[in-house]
């Protein structure tokens, strides 16, 4: 049962880490818009880089990009989350049944980690050269959250045995 709960609450951790990205996404959108400005209009890449010619300086541009994850982040989370219950409800199920709750959530976090992956390390990072960037770099960030939603994802998903009986477990029916 120990590493079930461990299970729902790393879970239930991501789910809730993700809902605050977005409600300080929702909350405060200047701060993370100037990121994707930044980002997006290549502004703060190496000089005379051959590159420039992927900017995209339109701001209804980076108001779109800045939907688009926030939608994301925002059903990740959901997902997540759901998934957290879904398996907080099957924690006392048996091993088949506890795979099949594990559905949801590893689908949530595939999500998340798709997103910090392929937005924010591909696209971002390779794409418009972010790694190019001093100020406005946030491949070491999206790094961190792709490993912490990986290894929570890894956990998640290793095999679980059926609960031990309560005579197994020692204790008499």
């Amino acid at each position: 049962m120990t590493i079930r709960l461990c299970k729902i609450a790393l879970a239930a951790c991501a789910a809730l880490y993700l809902l605050l990205v977005v409600f300080n996404n929702v909350t405060d959108p200047a701060s993370n818009l100037r990121f994707i400005h930044h980002v997006l209009s290549m502004d703060d890449t190496f000089k005379g880089n051959a590159g420039m010619w992927r900017a995209l300086p339109d701001p209804r541009v980076h108001h779109l990009f800045f939907a688009v994850i926030v939608v994301w982040e925002a059903v990740s989370a959901l997902m997540i989350g759901a998934g957290a219950w879904r398996l907080w409800r099957a924690r006392h199920a048996t091993a088949a049944e506890w795979h099949c709750a594990k559905s949801l959530a590893s689908a949530g976090l595939t999500v998340s980690l798709v997103q910090w992956f392929a937005a924010f390390l591909a696209v971002g990072g390779e794409w418009f050269l972010m790694w190019q960037s001093k100020s406005w770099n946030g491949q070491e960030a999206a790094f961190r959250m792709f490993a912490i939603l990986g290894i929570s994802l890894v956990f998640l998903c290793q095999r679980d045995d059926d609960l031990p009986s309560p005579r197994q477990a020692g204790r008499s029916p």
